[in-house]
């Protein structure tokens, strides 16, 4: 294998011939083999930033056209073509991210011959870069996440509008309750899910805010004037997404509150699908032996041992995912905690967890929605079986004879294993004409 020699403060570093990248990323690479390689979509971010990070410094007439140019075109080729090989580096390594962000440098300088750090790197710092792509990246893998979330409740809506009108018994403590019509048990997944929207849609508001421009500390060390708006307005033009300079970068450094509450978000979403697919499993248990109240796809064979036997298979992997990014949070919230004065050091977890849990809950909500919520039947023979025989339309009685006669009735009916309009008639409370009407009303 041939070699060839690269420098970096430190000294001389042999990296193989054919690789793109230099010193640094060598010895990164052969002394932190912990954990999985830093997210290509991360790898993205960066080298989004890197170009209108050039621009910026065109434009400030800090960088010539020509090395501009050559940045630009190189950030192209990379964010044209898979280079994945080119970005070896893994996830735990520094706290700031230094060592990917100087792979990035490394590579773009070799595509365009310039240097990584004096031309590369000009006018930032690990310490600015790495953060706002974490935030680059939140934004535009998001979309992707909100459309997925979008089509369920559009399934949902649809379930709705032709399942209205079939009425239901309601549970609570996974006891009987009143009924319920199965259009609003349905409606009341949906809004979950569009609130959930609503809280991440809420919360990209302040991940919008970028630290850009704060270099090392905060202060801006070594940027033109007007670089960092200028960085921002590129950022926003080239990603076709509204991003703004922060007001306070010495917080936008130390702090991750606005990466917290973005994942705090996607926990919200994971909770609700959690709770979701709890739901249907439940009601689609069975099939003889369980609720049996709706049916779902039966997508493969569930058992290895029992013939015939079919699992909830899309709602176990949606509550495995909502687990996963449940954890993430925790992950997350110890993170940006952490770190001193002018830094946070942990920022590499976080850029992770939050691409994690993005992709994770992507997956999970279009596959439910694909390979069950689209499938989802009311077993009409069920529902109206368990409907009848609830002793729960006695609450429905409590106006016309009060709430103790009403649970004497319930009592009575139970220990008799009688409907409730038959232990109404055998108590002499209610003729039936009148039963009859209060319980039309009540599961109308």
């Amino acid at each position: 294998m041939e070699y060839r020699i690269e420098k970096d403060s430190l000294g001389e570093v042999k990296v193989e011939a054919d690789k793109l990248w230099g010193a640094q990323t060598q010895r990164s690479l052969e002394n932190f083999v912990i954990g999985e390689k830093m997210p290509y979509d991360m790898i993205r971010a960066i080298v989004t930033v890197k170009r209108c990070a050039a621009k910026a410094n065109f434009k400030a007439g800090k960088l010539s056209e020509d090395k501009c140019k050559r940045i630009c075109d190189a950030c192209d080729k990379v964010l044209g073509a898979d280079y994945a090989d080119s970005f070896p580096l893994v996830v735990y390594q520094t706290g700031s991210g230094t060592q990917t962000n100087m792979n990035v440098n490394e590579v773009l300088a070799h595509l365009a011959g310039v240097h990584p750090n004096d031309d590369c790197n000009m006018s930032q710092s690990t310490n600015d870069v790495f953060p706002t792509a974490i935030h680059v990246m939140a934004v535009l893998n998001s979309k992707k996440l909100i459309g997925c979330v979008d089509s369920l409740c559009l399934t949902f809506k649809k379930l709705e509008k032709e399942y209205d009108g079939i009425v239901k018994v309601g549970r609570t403590h996974l006891q009987d309750a009143t009924p319920v019509k199965f259009s609003a048990e349905i409606s009341a997944w949906r809004f979950a899910l569009e609130q959930a929207k609503e809280a991440i849609l809420n919360a990209l508001e302040k991940v919008r805010v970028l630290p850009l421009g704060g270099t090392a500390v905060g202060s801006g060390i070594n940027t033109p004037e007007g670089y960092a708006k200028y960085a921002v307005e590129e950022l926003s033009s080239f990603t076709g997404e509204k991003f703004f300079e922060s007001p306070n970068k010495y917080h936008a450094l130390a702090f991750k509150d606005a990466l917290l509450l973005y994942h705090g978000a996607l926990k919200n979403l994971a909770a609700s699908m959690m709770k979701i697919a709890n739901d249907v499993r439940w009601l689609a248990s069975g099939p003889r032996c369980g609720i049996g109240e709706i049916t779902i796809p039966a997508n493969e064979p569930g058992s290895s041992i029992m013939p015939g036997k079919v699992n909830p298979t899309q709602c176990e992997a949606v509550t495995m995912v909502a687990c996963s990014v449940i954890g993430n949070d925790t992950a997350v919230s110890l993170a940006a905690s952490q770190g001193n004065f002018e830094l946070n050091v942990f920022m590499p977890v976080i850029a992770l967890k939050i691409y994690e849990s993005t992709k994770l809950l992507t997956q999970a909500v279009d596959s439910f929605k694909i390979h069950c919520a689209e499938g989802i039947k009311p077993n009409l023979k069920k529902m109206k079986e368990y409907l009848n025989n609830t002793l729960m339309l006695a609450t429905a009685f409590s106006p016309y004879i009060g709430y103790d006669m009403s649970a004497k009735v319930v009592h009575y009916a139970f220990e008799n294993d009688v409907s409730v309009k038959e232990a109404c008639l055998a108590m002499g409370v209610l003729d039936e004409a009148k039963i009859d009407e209060i319980i039309k009303k009540a599961i109308s």
